[in-house]
């Protein structure tokens, strides 16, 4: 490909990077043995140790597969980062896109050199970026261990580019290794452009897929064959698309139990993806080539739950003029899939116990027993072990169905996801209404990262159809076109800063002190200083540190409605790092 700039237009990035920023963000607490950027942990580890996992990795493995996994594990660093900056930098996208580079400096893993610095309109979501990469401890690696190669091994670093500029263009931004050490080059070289503006993206996106019935951006699984079968629709698979960890850990489940007969529980929010899940089970298992049959439980009036998925002989009640086969028998062979089943009625639930514990069913108003082969595949939006605890649910029935438990995310904890559906959504609604819609402004990417998705997957997909209606023909979406409806009183949360920021107003806007980074430990900036006056400071101001922790993690309980998840976010910590902290205190409260 050519390594020209085609959008000579685009507004380039500063040269001027303020590294005395980005140390502030590094500290060091070496007594307790942490190690911070921004919120994140961070570890210092030997290079070679991690050379040698890769290598170990590559044996066992393959390269193919290793490949995917460091550019999959770069690509959620990348993330992170670009989100650490979004959430702790002010100032202008260029400033924020300029620190990238060099914090992956910073963290030791290449020495950056622009051929074509980065070029970019955040409007439109158009980039542009080309970098030689020196130094790279991949390429030196790759080189020690299997000599001159025939492919790129810049993984992690190619997939930290990409995730991270993804994160801050709020479209899918695809970089490509051009040239390696590895493979005999005098240096490393990338370019980097929008997914959809690149011909040949099919074989560099295999690492965001991470089984082969997930769908990559921009296109759909590829037909697969496997021991003596084929699926057959490709085209019928649902859009399953993700490379967050959270959906990845579910997707290898989800493999996993493909291939046997087992009882599979689909647990999750109301429009977590819970039906997509069950129709891409059933068309990657043995059962296949044989019926699906779905079943709404919520759907069916409770005098009609056995008649619908049992049957009814003609005559068994008024109205039943012919015999008519139940939801079991036609899923004969191949796949029930019971939607929302905590909402079947008790009577119900017994006789559906029976038909999982006999393999039989019999219709209403039948004397006749008929054996059915059907794999249960049942999904619940409500905890049913609470149900159970309540009476609502059978405890018998709750263990047979929970045979193989499969959690899916919510959308709000797999934002990392957010481009790489929005992409998916776009253009799958562009085609439907026939529009050219060019991208997504930065505003408006902002807006769906900062959203709770209380409807999650479903309602995104919702927001994005309804936006492609609204967009102007060859125009980007923006942030009018998304929130539109009822979301939640968006506009009381968000407003427009005089910079053109998106940020937080109105009702739940936390305090200054709920705005307040804390730590475990104080701990020293890179770079700095004795901080005793800063300390000092604050004591005064707040009496001590443990009351300033405190009323923070209690203030932003309240304002949450006690969402742990939430809350973190007011106070920029990780769930785990609130969680932590709000555990300490409590300890530290009933030891008083």
């Amino acid at each position: 490909m050519s390594a020209h700039n085609p959008h000579q237009t685009l507004h380039p990035i500063r040269e001027f990077i303020d590294d005395q920023a980005l140390a502030e963000k590094l500290r060091f607490a070496p007594d307790s043995g942490l190690i911070q950027l921004f919120e994140n942990r961070m570890l210092l580890v030997h290079g070679f140790s991690l050379a040698a996992l890769r290598r170990e990795l590559i044996e066992r493995l393959g390269l193919d597969k290793t490949r995917e996994m460091f550019t999959r594990l770069g690509y959620q660093q990348g993330v992170a980062d670009a989100r650490s900056l979004i959430e702790s930098e002010g100032g202008q996208t260029d400033t924020k896109l300029a620190m990238l580079p060099r914090l992956r400096e910073l963290q030791g893993f290449v020495r950056n050199q622009a051929v074509d610095r980065m070029h970019f309109n955040e409007q439109t979501g158009d980039f542009w970026g080309d970098y030689y990469w020196q130094s790279s401890w991949e390429a030196d690696a790759h080189l020690q261990h299997y000599s001159i190669s025939g492919i790129p091994a810049c993984w992690m670093m190619t997939g930290y580019a990409c995730g991270a500029t993804t994160t801050m263009m709020g479209r899918p931004i695809l970089w490509r290794e051009v040239e390696c050490v590895a493979m005999g080059h005098a240096r490393c070289r990338v370019v980097g452009q929008p997914l959809d503006e690149c011909d040949d993206s099919a074989e560099h996106l295999k690492f965001l897929q991470i089984e082969d019935f997930v769908a990559a951006p921009g296109r759909r699984p590829p037909p697969r064959q496997d021991k003596g079968f084929q699926l057959a629709d490709i085209s019928s698979l649902p859009d399953l698309v993700g490379a967050s960890a959270s959906f990845n850990a579910a997707v290898h489940l989800l493999k996993r139990v493909a291939p046997t007969d087992a009882t599979v529980l689909l647990k999750g929010e109301s429009g977590v993806g819970k039906e997509r899940f069950s129709k891409t089970l059933h068309a990657i298992g043995p059962r296949a080539d044989k019926p699906l049959i779905s079943v709404n439980c919520a759907a069916i009036p409770a005098d009609l739950v056995e008649a619908e998925l049992f049957g009814v002989e003609k005559g068994a009640f008024t109205g039943a003029t012919v015999s008519r086969p139940g939801r079991f028998e036609r899923a004969d062979g191949g796949t029930l899939f019971l939607d929302e089943i905590a909402s079947l009625p008790l009577h119900a639930q017994g006789k559906l116990l029976r038909v999982l514990q006999e393999g039989e069913v019999e219709r209403v108003g039948d004397i006749r027993v008929r054996a059915v082969d059907v794999r249960i595949v049942a999904a619940a939006n409500r905890n049913l072990r609470d149900e159970v605890k309540a009476g609502r649910f059978r405890e018998d029935l709750f263990y047979r169905l929970n045979v193989f438990p499969i959690e899916i995310p919510p959308l709000r904890e797999r934002r990392e996801d957010l481009p790489l559906m929005v992409s998916v959504f776009v253009k799958r609604y562009s085609q439907r209404f026939n529009k050219v819609i060019k991208g997504i402004t930065q505003r408006a990417s902002e807006a769906l990262w900062a959203y709770e998705w209380p409807g999650n997957v479903r309602e995104l997909e919702n927001i994005i159809e309804r936006a492609v209606i609204l967009a102007d023909n060859d125009a980007n979406i923006d942030l009018h076109h998304l929130f539109s409806g009822d979301e939640d009183n968006l506009e009381i949360l968000f407003k427009l800063g005089p910079d053109g920021e998106l940020t937080r107003s109105g009702r739940g806007e936390p305090s200054a002190a709920a705005n307040t980074r804390v730590t475990d430990h104080p701990l020293p900036s890179a770079g700095d200083g004795s901080s005793d006056g800063l300390i000092a400071s604050f004591l005064d101001t707040f009496g001590s540190l443990e009351s300033m922790e405190t009323s923070a993690l209690d203030y932003a309980l309240a304002q949450s409605g006690g969402n742990l998840s939430a809350a973190a976010r007011l106070l920029k910590m990780t769930r785990a790092q609130f969680e932590y902290r709000l555990k300490k205190y409590r300890q530290l409260q009933r030891s008083h």
